[in-house]
């Protein structure tokens, strides 16, 4: 549809996406870059950037709470634990990147996991629910890293 925006497109494919689309070897990557990115993170606790992010968001305060890795009896409003374990993941700079340079699973993961953690009891997601979390996150980051060398030649499409 040449009408059709490419943010318009976008948004049709990522809502498009679910559990069918995670073939064995995408769930095998995905548990890895999640193994990958908890070890990193765990690491990053140790920072002092995470402690002085943790100390900010301590004034925060929320009926939903999510856990800050390394520090469980330490909760959080969803936003602050994700805030504070990205950081903590990228503090060191180990976490995955892709080339030109972002960092894919250390800006998804966490947000994922605080949210996750945010849902009542009777909601709890699967773990194929998250797992596809995580991969609609690492393919909106993907593309938007796409679109941007896109976006410098057609402005007023994007």
């Amino acid at each position: 549809f040449p009408s059709q925006t490419i943010t318009g497109n976008f948004a049709n494919v990522i809502h498009g996406l679910n559990a069918n689309h995670l073939t064995d070897r995408v769930i095998q990557r995905s548990k890895r870059m999640i193994l990958d990115t908890l070890g990193v993170g765990l690491l990053g606790t140790s920072t002092e950037i995470c402690h002085k992010v943790m100390q900010y968001s301590k004034i925060y305060s929320s009926d939903a709470s999510s856990t800050t890795w390394g520090h469980l009896d330490f909760r959080l409003p969803p936003l602050y634990a994700a805030f504070v374990n990205g950081v903590a993941v990228h503090s060191m700079d180990f976490d995955d990147t892709w080339h030109p340079a972002t960092h894919p699973s250390g800006a998804v993961l966490p947000a994922v996991i605080a949210l996750s953690e945010a849902f009542s009891q009777k909601k709890r997601i699967s773990g194929l629910d998250l797992l596809l979390a995580f991969n609609v996150g690492i393919e909106v980051q993907g593309r938007l890293l796409r679109f941007s060398s896109e976006a410098r030649n057609i402005p007023k499409r994007y």
